[in-house]
């Protein structure tokens, strides 16, 4: 997971941001609005919004003297990394944390690794049981596509009546 730090932010040249959002392409030197920030980085006025109410962005947001936001390159790198994280099933109290972590700076990097690398293993249980529900639905596509080739499709598992609510008779699938 790229770490973003204000020394490490370089000019935008075209490249995207982590996860292949291009959030910070050609941000001006004065930020971009609050929408063109939505626009770049895929989430919601709103969800900007509730991202820095909720504590999760590491670095306060720039404004206007008329009070209205402007997110720098750092910050739109930031919040790509908050949604990717988001998007992995990543509770709101962990991106907090994780947010904390970075906001404090450095001396905490041990710390800020135990909860990517937990995040990761619970990811990977994730996809772990979603390839096993895979198998199940690859099964059941399987099943359909013999049997409507061979064109028995009609004899495929059914509920049917037996007179008996507790045995219902089934067809095969």
């Amino acid at each position: 997971m790229l770490e973003v730090k204000p020394q490490d932010v370089k000019p935008a040249s075209g490249s995207a941001a982590p996860g292949g959002a291009k959030a910070s392409r050609g941000v001006p030197p004065g930020g971009v609005t609050i929408a063109e920030a939505a626009r770049r980085t895929g989430v919601s006025v709103h969800t900007l919004r509730y991202y820095e109410r909720a504590g999760l962005v590491v670095t306060p947001i720039d404004r206007t003297s008329g009070g209205r936001r402007r997110y720098r390159e750092l910050d739109l790198k930031w919040i790509v990394i908050c949604t990717k994280l988001r998007a992995t099933g990543m509770p709101i109290s962990g991106i907090c944390r994780y947010a904390e972590l970075v906001a404090a700076g450095p001396g905490n990097e041990k710390e800020r690794l135990a909860l990517l690398e937990s995040h990761r293993e619970d990811v990977l249980a994730k996809l772990a049981e979603i390839q096993e529900n895979l198998k199940t639905i690859d099964h059941k596509i399987d099943v359909y596509r013999g049997s409507l080739a061979a064109g028995d499709a009609d004899r495929l598992w059914a509920p049917v009546s037996t007179g008996t609510p507790e045995t219902p008779a089934a067809r095969r699938e």
